[in-house]
């Protein structure tokens, strides 16, 4: 469904919700039976009714979400207001909420309901959700209600959520997904069935997409079962946490000059790797994996501070989950929080990707990373001794590793 055709729809509705009447946008039995509007919210009292009637959504963001007093958070995809509304009461007086609604009869209905629920907190923004109106960094929780689905560009979508996050933010949403990619004649008559599953993702193409943007911790879980492998589902996922000024996102080629910058300096120190010169670019790509590289970046300069990559450690069937990786900060930026704060970002993208064992080798006098390591659930193996000759002399490695729970 195109973005046009989207707008004029709800704009339809939000118009007959203005004027008292019901609104739904699949059928009647499919949006009781489903559970989609109200009957996806444990509590609506006190909110407008007109908040109420045009509820669409195939599920409780808000609760999804888990607000705390104080948070900013932004709904997408916002209608009538009832999860911005929901959200004020959960952030209180202290705490902000958006809603950002492309259509125009949305935004003035939601006002209007803003306006009768007394709510001074809430601010309700027209604009499209693939391009947020709000600056980098400006707030805690995305949440959104079956909207995803029908964005004609869920990458800008998500990358402009993971944008407008604070590092440590989270994304709670309700959403309709498929369990498997339907055929064309079984997507149109879901399509008609249920009016919000056009465009739907899979769970897989769901979080495939949430990790190439740069979040981790993300879980899919289905919810109700509307037929024809259309499912309600709860999606969450966090942005990377780090020190302040900073933002952990996925690297990207444009990275190369500082991210070999930074490894060169980390292999002068001499307590790096046996290595002596960092590889040029291509080197680097080729013997890494393509996913699970992440940087940490200024905000305010976009300069790199620090890195994290995986490389696999067999191309045998049997290692799929093995993978060994390497983490290195600006000298300048050392002592800093920087390496604890990708190690855990990288921890969590690869326990997502199905990574059962990561590991490494240290020196024993690189102390401070071995301190790092340790304190983020890696433990020393074993001592590979004399193992190499680097500057003249012959050291030892410390193979250390960390595996998924019960792996």
């Amino acid at each position: 469904m195109a973005h046009e055709e989207v707008v004029d729809r709800y704009s339809a509705l939000a118009r007959a919700a203005l004027d008292g009447e019901k609104v739904v946008d699949c059928s009647p039995q499919e949006f009781d039976r489903g559970g989609f509007g109200p009957a996806g919210y444990d509590e609506t009292a006190g909110l407008p009714d007109a908040a109420v009637r045009v509820s669409l959504g195939c599920g409780d963001p808000v609760a999804v979400a888990e607000l705390h007093t104080g948070e900013t958070v932004l709904d997408l995809g916002s209608g009538g207001g009832i999860d911005v509304l929901l959200s004020a009461r959960r952030v209180g007086s202290y705490g902000k909420v958006y809603g950002l609604d492309a259509s125009a009869d949305m935004i003035e209905l939601a006002r209007s309901n803003a306006r009768e629920a007394g709510a001074a907190n809430v601010e309700f923004l027209h604009g499209a959700i693939e391009a947020i109106p709000l600056s980098d960094h400006s707030v805690d929780v995305v949440i959104s209600n079956c909207v995803i689905n029908l964005s004609s560009d869920k990458a800008a979508t998500v990358a402009e959520s993971f944008r407008v996050l604070r590092p440590g933010g989270r994304l709670g949403i309700s959403d309709v997904v498929t369990s498997q990619i339907l055929d064309p004649a079984r997507r149109v008559a879901a399509e008609r069935r249920i009016g919000c599953v056009a465009g739907s993702l899979t769970v897989a193409e769901y979080r495939d997409l949430l990790a190439a943007t740069g979040f981790v911790n993300a879980t899919v879980t289905l919810t109700a079962d509307h037929g024809d492998h259309v499912h309600s589902a709860i999606i969450h996922a966090v942005k990377p946490a780090c020190p302040p000024g900073l933002e952990i996102r996925p690297m990207r080629e444009a990275d190369a000059a500082q991210v070999l910058a930074i490894y060169q300096a980390g292999l002068d120190t001499g307590q790096a790797s046996f290595e002596t010169a960092a590889p040029s670019w291509d080197g680097f790509t080729t013997g890494r994996l393509p996913h699970l590289r992440y940087v940490a970046t200024d905000t305010h300069t976009g300069e790199v501070v620090g890195w994290v990559a995986a490389s696999p450690v067999s191309s045998r069937p049997v290692y799929a989950g093995v993978v060994e990786h390497s983490v290195y900060v600006h000298p300048g930026c050392q002592a800093h929080g920087i390496g604890r704060a990708l190690l855990t970002a990288f921890v969590a993208a690869s326990q997502d990707a199905g990574v059962w064992t990561i590991q490494t080798g240290i020196f024993p006098e690189n102390t401070p990373s071995l301190a790092l390591h340790q304190a983020l659930g890696f433990r020393i193996v074993g001592t590979r001794e004399r193992v190499g000759c680097h500057h003249g002399t012959w050291r030892d490695v410390l193979l250390i590793e960390r595996r998924v729970t019960g792996a």
